[in-house]
């Protein structure tokens, strides 16, 4: 029998998972948020910032994003 599983990664990861991945502080990315400069840009969630984690994962490989 062949269960179906989801990649063990979540779609979005919290701002403070986000920071830590990125190994900088959660305010930091609150601040890419509000002036639209970081290297990823975030989704909002009920009001709250959800930091795509495929994306994250794209800039810590090196991979740019294409504009």
């Amino acid at each position: 029998m062949t269960q179906d599983h989801k990649s063990e990664m979540p779609e979005t990861l919290t701002t403070a998972a986000a920071a830590a991945a990125f190994n900088r502080k959660p305010h930091t990315l609150n601040r890419w948020a509000w002036t639209n400069t970081g290297p990823v840009k975030p989704v909002r969630i009920n009001g709250r910032l959800a930091w795509p984690a495929a994306a994250i994962a794209d800039v810590l490989r090196g991979v740019t994003p294409c504009a």
